[in-house]
């Protein structure tokens, strides 16, 4: 297990924001992303709460922002060096805001994720 700072691992997931297509980004809606030290359940590196856009209607207004947790403590365990971080905050951050697009788990290990 290496140890990154919450500021350092905070500043990690923004960069992993950053990589994001500007053409997606734009496309984001009503999301927000934080970091958190540790998850509800075991196992988790991300989570994504919300309503996906594929499942938004006209009834949608007025409604909180969805929220994508990013979980320092377990990344962090399952890392040995921040190259591993780096790459791994990458892929929980776009896992998870695949689900914000509408794509599930199943689809998203069919795209090697």
């Amino acid at each position: 297990m290496i140890d990154v700072s919450r500021s350092k691992f905070e500043e990690l997931v923004a960069e992993a924001l950053d990589l994001i297509p500007p053409d997606l980004a734009k496309v984001m809606d009503n999301v927000v992303v934080v970091v958190v030290d540790d998850p509800p359940e075991t196992g988790l590196l991300g989570l994504y709460t919300g309503i996906p856009l594929t499942e938004r209607g006209e009834w949608y207004s007025g409604v909180l922002p969805d929220r994508i947790e990013i979980y320092r403590n377990p990344t962090l365990a399952i890392c040995e060096t921040e190259a591993d971080v780096v790459e791994e905050v990458q892929i929980t951050v776009v896992h998870e805001i695949a689900h914000h697009f509408g794509i599930d788990d199943d689809r998203l290990h069919d795209l090697g994720w």
